[in-house]
């Protein structure tokens, strides 16, 4: 959800009125009743035609940005590259359409910082998930019928959502690597616990934090590395992305088949291409014994807190293009000039 209704109050103190949809919050246990008491309309039926902005998870459909008013401004995410014809919409709309995905990773904008905060919620979900399915416990278990070794987890990828499944995997007792490109992350996994796999590869460090694409000869000298690593493990979670692009391939076939009957996948990036070349999204495949579990839309799995952590990164982007009442982008912010998308011709 969108708004919870804990964030209702800043929007009405800054002298917005705020309606939402009957039914809107209820995924995420959010009623109607509690909107209402924080100061929001709750309306049965369409609130798009008559809204100045609007607040969203998901893109609008074409049908729903065709239905905006003129000038309206949407907030909410938005991956460009895959909706040409939605964009052209909302510029026939001379709709201001801006993109959580494009707020720039600069202290000023931590707390809007929408894929930071999801993929706190993705890494989090994604070692439970690796617990559920691996038959064998996570944790060293000392009994009367003998040892019980801890499961070995490897984490590909160190960003927010590596750092989050490492912390979340080793807090249920297991032992684990992680490897990324940006050897900078060595210190971060150090202290979470894990050991930093150092393939001795060049660093691939890239703007605002997030790894460069890599070059294919590269890429598989990679895996040929880490296939040692993959095979050892009795899970292995992979949350490595490229904003815009499709997922560096981590996990070729051969890579699963050399890991044991009975150990998991995770793989984080099955929406955007996948890390693993076995991964479908939202689906278990099960190869050579392994399974491999494709993650989709996983912040909904968290419902509540997704929704109140997304809640407040929409509410300070749209906080800050407010002044008495009105909500008036200034493009000379850096945040507001790089999270908008559509714009008028006449704007520049």
């Amino acid at each position: 959800m969108a708004l919870v209704p804990d964030a209702v109050p800043r929007l009405v103190e800054a002298g917005l009125e705020v309606v939402v949809q009957a039914g809107a919050g209820r995924h995420a246990f959010a009623g109607d009743e509690a909107y209402r008491a924080a100061g929001a309309q709750v309306v049965d039926g369409d609130v798009l035609a008559g809204s100045d902005v609007v607040l969203t998870v998901s893109p609008l459909s074409v049908e729903q940005a065709r239905s905006l008013d003129e000038g309206a401004i949407t907030i909410g995410l938005l991956p460009v590259g895959a909706q040409p014809e939605l964009l052209q919409t909302m510029r026939d709309r001379k709709a201001l359409a801006f993109a959580m995905e494009q707020v720039p990773r600069i202290s000023r904008a931590q707390a809007m910082d929408a894929l930071s905060s999801q993929a706190l919620v993705a890494g989090y979900r994604a070692a439970l998930v690796a617990a559920e399915r691996l038959p064998r416990f996570f944790p060293l278990f000392m009994t009367a019928a003998g040892t019980v070794a801890p499961a070995k987890v490897l984490v590909l990828g160190a960003g927010v959502a590596g750092l989050q499944a490492i912390a979340t995997a080793r807090r249920l007792g297991a032992v684990v690597e992680a490897y990324d490109v940006r050897p900078a992350s060595a210190d971060e996994v150090r202290s979470m616990g894990a050991t930093f796999i150092d393939l001795a590869l060049e660093s691939l460090e890239g703007a605002g934090g997030y790894a460069r694409e890599m070059a294919e000869e590269r890429a598989t000298r990679q895996r040929e590395l880490l296939t040692p690593y993959v095979g050892a493990s009795d899970a292995v979670i992979t949350t490595a992305a490229v904003p815009g692009r499709r997922a560096p391939l981590l996990l070729t076939t051969a890579m699963v088949e050399a890991m044991r009957p009975g150990s998991v996948v995770i793989d984080l990036a099955a929406e955007s291409g996948g890390n693993c070349e076995l991964s479908r999204p939202g689906e278990d495949v099960v190869h050579h014994g392994v399974t491999v579990w494709g993650a989709r839309d996983v912040p909904s799995d968290m419902a509540v807190h997704a929704s109140q952590l997304y809640a407040r990164n929409v509410v300070s982007l749209l906080l800050l293009m407010t002044a008495d009442g009105q909500v008036v982008p200034d493009f000379a912010d850096e945040v507001v000039a790089a999270t908008c998308v559509t714009r008028e011709e006449s704007d520049g």
